[in-house]
């Protein structure tokens, strides 16, 4: 594998012939009936675990929301750690992380990411000036996915406030092509609920740079439009990410086959969509 991070990027998407990212964010109210009597961070680890194991040979990487696992305590850093190492080195493996603060905070944050747990890749947002993302900069071998344009709602609040370089989030994502073109190491998040902004970032950032597109599933963003404005003329360089719609594709006894299955059908839809563009 390629030393810098989009390339390992592409070298996955390639192997699996997937663009699908599984969102492992545990929600204890929604696991099986049968896994309520365990300990909650044991249940949730076994939960977990098995949903890897269904989806592995559809998925090409996995994203883990901090919050998730900080309210099990330590046993919940226990359990990040534990869910990449079953996950490997064969997948992507994304911290849900949306930091920023003060350059040498965001060295520890780096430090906790990347050699204590183990992660590939996190989420950061660059609100406090781009010297604070220096710590993930410099790192060619891990990569930084900067949010440009969230999925949720209130998104356009802050970031469609015009500048002279347009959106500001337009901005956001000419400063990502930057580290990329001279570090390989970053990449964008831009949620398919605004369908438009997956369109616009991909014009700017060209092939090889890799966009995060959260919000397909329960949040009801078009994969279609995802797909077709999102991949690079490769056909790669995307990251679809689902979490919900897979990972709680059935409370019942049958859990575990319905994440696969659900992972398995949007791998299908997503291939075919980008068969019928003409790129694999």
């Amino acid at each position: 594998m390629g030393a810098r991070f989009i390339d390992r990027v592409d070298k996955i998407l390639e192997r699996h012939r997937s663009l699908l990212c599984v969102g492992l964010d545990p929600d204890p109210e929604r696991l099986p009936t049968s896994m309520k009597k365990s300990a909650p961070a044991k249940a949730v680890g076994k939960f977990l675990e098995g949903i890897i194991a269904a989806t592995a040979p559809c998925a090409a990487a996995y994203k883990m929301q901090l919050a998730h696992y900080l309210r099990y305590g330590p046993d919940g850093i226990a359990l990040l750690r534990q869910l990449n190492r079953r996950i490997g080195s064969t997948h992507l493996r994304i911290l849900d992380l949306k930091a920023n603060d003060i350059e040498n905070t965001m060295r520890m944050y780096h430090q906790a990411a990347f050699h204590e747990l183990g992660f590939d890749a996190v989420t950061v947002t660059p609100w406090l000036g781009w010297d604070t993302l220096a710590p993930f900069i410099e790192d060619e071998k891990h990569g930084f996915f900067i949010i440009a344009h969230s999925s949720n709602p209130g998104a356009p609040d802050f970031q469609e406030i015009p500048t002279p370089r347009g959106p500001l989030w337009h901005a956001v994502v000419a400063e990502a092509k930057e580290f990329s073109d001279r570090h390989g190491n970053a990449g964008v998040v831009i949620g398919a609920t605004f369908a438009d902004a997956v369109k616009a970032a991909r014009q700017t950032l060209g092939d090889t740079v890799p966009i995060l597109v959260p919000g397909v599933g329960v949040q009801g963003g078009d994969l279609a439009t995802s797909v077709r404005d999102g991949i690079d003329s490769n056909g790669r360089a995307l990251l679809i990410n689902a979490s919900r719609s897979i990972v709680y594709a059935s409370s019942g006894k049958d859990w575990k086959a319905a994440a696969g299955k659900e992972a398995a059908r949007l791998r299908i839809e997503i291939n075919q969509r980008r068969s019928e563009l003409g790129r694999r």
